[in-house]
């Protein structure tokens, strides 16, 4: 781990057999800052490197979105659309308000959330599977901060229950982007060719998760 700056900003090195050059990232999701080196660079030149992008690496972290909590009375969105969160007997999706009740409301919250996503995403799953001549094996939800999904080699299928508050078609990407990986295991031109047969317009929703993807990790269902 480095540091840069005072205050100190936490990046994290990584050594890369593939990398050319020096580079520096801020993760739109989860906001932590990766420098990505080649092996044979020292690290006296790595942290000099680090020292030249603080001012950018400060802009990038003010820009980033501010933590929202959320409660009966605030708004958030739900397959792309503002809803507003009422007090209700139990929790349920009505025309633009979500209903819930009043004790342990973000718990349940994120539950009916995670619920929704399943309903979204499994049947959408299959199907884009199906097309592929391949199956899903298993489904989970988490509240996943370095990713949106993920698919392992045993063909499992994990998915951010975060994506059922972007745009329907955001989500749709997502799904048949973690799906193409039950073709290709990697993102080579190969696997890009796989996703863009599926979906032709996907980098549209692929640049609208790279914009707006921030700010629903912002949320916070904690209070």
């Amino acid at each position: 781990m480095l540091t840069v700056g005072t205050p100190p900003i936490s990046v994290r090195l990584r050594r890369s057999a593939r990398a050319r050059r020096l580079t520096l990232r801020l993760s739109r999701i989860d906001g932590n800052a990766t420098l990505t080196a080649p092996l044979r660079v020292s690290d006296s030149k790595v942290q000099a490197f680090l020292n030249t992008q603080e001012d950018w690496l400060r802009k990038q972290i003010a820009a980033r979105p501010t933590r929202q909590s959320v409660g009966i009375g605030s708004t958030i969105p739900f397959r792309g659309e503002p809803h507003l969160l009422v007090a209700g007997d139990r929790p349920r999706v009505c025309d633009q308000r979500i209903e819930l009740p009043v004790r342990n409301s973000g718990a349940r919250l994120q539950a009916l959330l995670k619920h929704e996503a399943r309903n979204a995403i499994a049947p959408l799953s299959d199907h884009y599977a199906a097309q592929l001549g391949r199956r899903v094996n298993r489904l989970t939800f988490r509240d996943t901060r370095s990713r949106w999904g993920s698919c392992s080699q045993d063909g499992n299928l994990m998915f951010s229950w975060r994506l059922i508050m972007a745009p329907p078609i955001v989500l749709e990407y997502v799904v048949v982007h973690e799906v193409a990986h039950l073709v290709e295991m990697n993102h080579s031109k190969a696997f890009w060719q796989v996703v863009e047969r599926l979906m032709p317009d996907y980098d549209t929703h692929r640049a609208w998760l790279r914009t707006h993807g921030a700010a629903l990790h912002a949320i916070d269902f904690t209070s």
